[in-house]
């Protein structure tokens, strides 16, 4: 058995910037941070015969991994030419669906299991890349690239993305002694929502592919905002005035929510309105591509009583830390011989 353990990430700065239909105009950058919270994939060729079987909220057991609804499953088998005697079971510290990563840190998870299984190792900027083609080029989903990095790097890191589609990452500039402060600061509710990322998408992606028209010239006149916006957060983070990005954070939402009426939640706003007033929140967004999942703010003071109160609305505290492994295999006990089964099952099909 062959387990790997990914990240989530929460993201801080440019958020959207990186989908093709943007930075292949205007050029992307994203400032994310890893957190503590893990997606473990475990794969396991099983020994009494040639299933592929894959366990999520459902069960699968098909012959072929073509036959296989899970997309994500599906093409990674495929990719890493595993046909036959493969099992692939998930497990996750939050729920799919919530804005951090999740489908990203499936795929990244799973294909670092199985590069393992095959004794074909790669640099994490490959392994991200890898999950990259696989999610935009083959399924086409309407989505970007941070999600992949961030599962594949995690910790305090910042993606440029130029018009052809190349990331450079650097690790954002820290001061160990002022972080608590920052993390302490920074907190972050469940809404308790679930929603697909590629459907809020979407809209924001095809009116960036529309070439033309209102829908056009109000997402790329967000989304420019939105990474202007994210260049002032990176450098508040590392001159250390955390109280700024809060405020840009706010700045960052109100760009965001302009581009597609499914991005906010029914009474997050009104919640926001009321925290701030409040409470001495400077700023806040819900994660993600928005639409439920997390909901992120910023609040330098009375931080019991704003948990209290976001409590009694029905929003948990998420407690967490930063991660800086990234995706790692945290079990190995695989003793086949690489390849193994990939001929026999390649010659079968």
């Amino acid at each position: 058995m062959i387990v790997s353990r990914s990240p989530f990430r929460l993201t801080l700065g440019g958020g959207g910037t990186d989908l093709p239909s943007f930075y292949e105009r205007h050029g992307g950058l994203i400032f994310a941070m890893g957190i503590d919270k893990y997606m473990y994939v475990a794969i396991n060729p099983p020994v009494v015969d040639r299933k592929i079987r894959v366990k999520y909220t459902k069960s699968e057991t098909v012959k072929h991994p073509s036959d296989l609804q899970h997309e994500l499953a599906r093409e990674a088998l495929k990719k890493h030419e595993i046909f036959s005697r493969m099992e692939v079971t998930s497990m996750a510290d939050l729920p799919a669906g919530s804005g951090l990563g999740s489908s990203s840190c499936y795929l990244v998870g799973l294909l670092s299991a199985l590069r393992t299984y095959r004794r074909d190792y790669c640099s994490q900027k490959d392994l991200a890349e890898e999950a990259c083609d696989i999610e935009l080029n083959v399924l086409k989903n309407p989505i970007g690239k941070q999600d992949q990095y961030m599962a594949a790097f995690g910790g305090l890191t910042i993606l440029e993305i130029d018009k052809a589609g190349e990331v450079s990452l650097r690790t954002a500039r820290q001061n160990n002694s002022s972080m608590p402060d920052f993390l302490a600061n920074t907190h972050v509710y469940f809404t308790g929502v679930q929603r697909s990322a590629p459907e809020i998408l979407s809209d924001q992606d095809n009116a960036m592919r529309s070439q033309g028209g209102p829908a056009f010239q109000l997402v790329q006149e967000c989304l420019l905002g939105i990474k202007d916006v994210g260049y002032g957060i990176i450098e508040a983070f590392e001159s250390e005035n955390y109280d700024s990005i809060g405020k840009l954070m706010h700045d960052h939402w109100q760009f965001k929510k302009r581009m597609s009426p499914r991005i906010t939640i029914p009474g997050i706003d009104a919640l926001y309105g009321e925290v701030q007033k409040r409470f001495g929140v400077l700023g806040g967004k819900v994660s993600g591509a928005g639409g439920g999942g997390f909901f992120v703010v910023y609040a330098p003071d009375n931080h019991i009583e704003l948990n209290k109160f976001m409590e009694s609305n029905g929003l948990q505290r998420l407690s967490f830390g930063l991660e800086f492994e990234g995706c790692k295999v945290i079990c190995n006990s695989a003793h086949s011989p690489s390849g193994l089964f990939t001929h026999e099952a390649a010659s079968e099909s």
